[in-house]
């Protein structure tokens, strides 16, 4: 009696693990939708600021802080870009409506000026840190401790919908900008020719 209590309780041991992984696999997929620094920024101030989920009034104010930059900086590097100049260096610019601000005096920057798409991906982008934001444990413990039993659900429940959501607008609005934070279009043709030739090669 007692071996098969202990054989369940390790089955569903190993069954919340595998659903845990590749619930975060489906979190870690839409994290890749939101500029590197900025998410790199929030996962690391945010355990301090909120000191591990153990909130002050202090903390929370700071952490709100935090997440309220974050999701700016998210909103506002899906109006930027870069380009090449003549001499191979990348540069990054604002989009508007007549291009990238600053001006280019040897680069016609024309093409990069401000569309719909932008403001499409600027409010995904919101929304995605919005769920990092709702999924990361600290965050919960400090803001809405509530949420903790229905942590599981929701970390099985929001990334794949978030990800087909995404998926889909980004497949009606697509976009070759790489701004702030996202790789250049040089380092993006890199990557992809490098995870070619290694497909190719396996």
């Amino acid at each position: 009696m007692g071996n098969k209590s202990s054989s369940k309780s390790k089955a569903d041991s190993q069954e919340t693990t595998t659903t845990k992984k590749s619930a975060f696999n489906g979190l870690g997929n839409l994290i890749r939708l939101l500029p590197t620094g900025t998410v790199f920024l929030f996962q690391f101030l945010n355990p301090v600021l909120t000191n591990n989920g153990k909130c002050h009034p202090v903390n929370k104010y700071l952490s709100a802080a935090l997440i309220g930059v974050c999701g700016l900086s998210c909103c506002f590097a899906c109006f930027t870009d870069s380009y090449k100049g003549l001499l191979g260096l990348t540069y990054y610019g604002i989009a508007t409506p007549k291009g990238l601000w600053p001006g280019s005096k040897t680069v016609d920057l024309a093409k990069y000026k401000l569309r719909f798409s932008d403001f499409v991906h600027a409010f995904m982008a919101v929304i995605i840190f919005a769920v990092l934001v709702l999924l990361d444990t600290n965050t919960m413990m400090c803001f809405y401790p509530s949420f903790e039993n229905r942590e599981k659900a929701l970390t099985m429940v929001l990334p794949p919908a978030i990800g087909t959501v995404s998926g889909v607008v980004f497949v009606l609005f697509p976009t070759k900008r790489h701004g702030i934070g996202y790789p250049s279009s040089s380092e993006s043709k890199t990557t992809s020719e490098t995870s070619t030739t290694s497909e190719s090669k396996a």
